[in-house]
């Protein structure tokens, strides 16, 4: 079984049309793409590991006090954004993503 999986993800993996699709997958070698990895991908995990439980106390304090509905999801969803801290398995696929942008 584990052979065949093997065999099948090499076969995939050698498709031209499979390393046609990884390629339009690529970030674009440009500023934008750079800097699109950067901010939705490496600095809100750094935030959620450095600010995250500062950020969920300060939303659930503001959440007793909220008056309307729109503020009571924004607070909702900066608690569960940020509850768990950061995460190391998006920090990885960001820098991940920016190797494979350089590469």
């Amino acid at each position: 079984m584990k052979q065949t999986i093997i065999m099948k993800t090499r076969q995939i993996l050698r498709n031209p049309k499979a390393q046609k699709a990884l390629q339009s997958l690529k970030p674009e070698k440009t500023v934008w793409g750079f800097f699109g990895v950067l901010l939705f991908f490496i600095v809100p995990e750094i935030i959620a590991f450095i600010w995250g439980g500062e950020i969920t106390a300060y939303a659930r304090e503001a959440l007793l006090s909220a008056v309307s509905a729109p503020q009571r999801y924004y607070y909702e969803m900066l608690i569960m954004l940020f509850n768990e801290g950061g995460s190391w398995f998006n920090l990885g696929f960001g820098v991940l993503l920016l190797l494979w942008l350089f590469f």
